[in-house]
């Protein structure tokens, strides 16, 4: 009997100790309140703990019964920790890079001089498929920098008020071009598609890029090894990781539990980082990085020497009318080729 009540007054104790120690932090919070003005942790960690747990709502949804979700706290150590950090300095790094290279060597310009004659490099469609993508994709960019790394660089600086509208102006870009640029995506990669697969010289290509830079032009068919890594590595793999973890943070509607949009958000953001890293090269090269590059996309024709220089196997198949140029010109004398005065 001495046994049974013994074992009768531990379970009390055991359930009077627990029942003081789930009180206990509650109960601390006036005290803490005048130790530590602003220190709530006891009232939250109970909100934590029994939030954490589901309960009954009257609203019916998934996770609508859960209070607190913990793992909300991993997703923003991940995002402002370790992703903002070397996702920062990637972005610096490859700036850095390509100012060094224009600085130290210059645009790769052309040996020859041009001759007038000029070649169709890029139909109107081809070229509103490329702008359309490509202006969005510069918004997009922009304006994710900014929800990604503003607090730590452009908070300090302008202050909360500019910082708080600039912020909510991005953000309204970011989720009404976002559609424009998934829909041009598709045109884009539908259209270019044919010309970027692999085919002999591409290894050799990339084995010797760099030399480009050295003043060295590659022999390359309608568009270069580099160019096709650009669009397979970064049009077509990230840009299409950037769509589909778009679609999931821009449509919550669709009943994603939390830790799904908070995954999304983490390779949207890890997608969105490399893929500005190569598309400051991609930007660079077609801009001021290349001699008569730019002209090419918004003229759509380019100069015989031009064409011959950076892509002497397409030039080569054209003139002699083995592939037409993309307006169908098929040289018979090369009428691909007009004069330009």
């Amino acid at each position: 009997m001495s046994k049974l009540f013994k074992l009768c007054l531990a379970l009390a104790m055991f359930a009077a100790a627990g029942f003081t120690h789930a009180q206990s932090d509650a109960q601390q919070q006036p005290q803490r309140s005048i130790d530590q003005p602003g220190n709530n942790a006891p009232v939250w960690r109970e909100v934590r703990k029994e939030g954490s747990q589901e309960n009954y709502t009257s609203i019916k949804g998934r996770e609508a019964n859960v209070l607190v979700q913990s793992a909300g706290n991993t997703w923003r150590q991940i995002r402002n920790g370790p992703l903002t950090f070397y996702g920062g300095w990637l972005i610096v790094a490859v700036t850095l890079i390509i100012a060094a290279i224009y600085f130290a060597m210059g645009p790769i310009r052309m040996h020859d001089k041009p001759t007038g004659r000029m070649i169709e490099r890029f139909t109107l469609a081809e070229r509103w498929a490329h702008w359309v993508m490509g202006i969005s994709f510069v918004v997009l960019g922009i304006t994710g920098l900014i929800i990604l790394f503003g607090k730590h660089v452009l908070l300090p600086v302008i202050g909360y008020t500019l910082f708080a509208w600039l912020t909510a102006l991005g953000k309204n870009l970011h989720n009404f071009v976002a559609p424009l640029f998934i829909v041009s995506l598709f045109f884009f990669i539908v259209m270019y598609v044919k010309d970027n697969l692999p085919e002999r010289g591409d290894g050799t290509w990339l084995a010797n890029g760099w030399k480009m830079f050295g003043g060295t032009h590659l022999p390359a068919g309608r568009f270069n090894a580099g160019e096709k890594v650009w669009f397979w590595a970064g049009v077509v793999g990230l840009c299409l990781v950037l769509t589909v973890t778009g679609l999931i943070l821009l449509f919550p509607n669709f009943d994603q539990v939390r830790s799904t949009m908070q995954q999304a958000s983490i390779i949207h953001a890890i997608a969105a980082v490399f893929v500005i890293a190569l598309g400051l090269g991609h930007i660079y090269m077609g801009t001021i990085g290349v001699e008569g590059a730019y002209r090419n996309m918004t003229d759509g024709v380019t100069d015989e020497t031009w064409a011959k220089a950076h892509h002497e196997l397409w030039y080569n198949e054209v003139k002699r009318g083995a592939k037409p140029a993309p307006g169908g010109a098929v040289p018979a004398g090369a009428p691909h080729m007009k004069e330009r005065r």
